[in-house]
């Protein structure tokens, strides 16, 4: 039987990227948990508010009254998706800008898996609004999860210009 691989140094990098998303998104939902009254706005600036909301559903709150069972779907598809990416991280750690657009979805995965473990919801605070419009409230696992979705897209838009040259 083989051995289990462990990492190899340039995944771990990406794997310690991954745990700084994780922890400075943990203690943002602390602090955000421990000083903001639920759903109460506390302005910012002209444009961005701290506001303590819990969306058991999944981005802009898709399927939040779906009565508790995405609870335990986000929840199982965010370990898969955890898993699958370690191996990534593993197989591709020549594609810097790939693995660390990995490391963003990875940390940001397991922070908003955390959540629903512990709260049967994902702890959201960032409330980004213009003239009466708000944009639905989001945390720091959030934004990496779309950084790293989007750092992909660029990544392989450019892959792509390249082999056209």
């Amino acid at each position: 039987m083989d051995k289990p691989q462990i990492p190899n140094q340039s995944a771990r990098w990406y794997l310690l990227l991954a745990l700084f998303i994780f922890i400075a998104d943990q203690i943002t939902k602390w602090w955000a948990q421990v000083n903001l009254p639920m759903g109460q706005s506390l302005a910012v600036t002209h444009f961005l508010n701290w506001t303590l909301v819990y969306n058991p559903g999944a981005a802009f709150s898709f399927l939040s009254q779906a009565g508790g069972w995405q609870r335990w779907f986000f929840t199982i598809i965010g370990i898969v998706a955890a898993v699958v990416i370690i191996w990534l991280l593993q197989k591709n750690t020549h594609d810097r800008p790939f693995c660390i657009a990995l490391s963003l979805i990875l940390g940001g995965a397991i922070g908003n898996v955390l959540d629903r473990l512990l709260y049967g919801a994902v702890v959201d605070f960032i409330d980004v609004h213009y003239s009466g419009w708000h944009w639905p409230a989001f945390n720091i696992a959030d934004s990496a999860i779309s950084i790293g979705a989007t750092l992909i897209v660029i990544n392989e838009i450019r892959r792509g210009l390249l082999q056209r040259a």
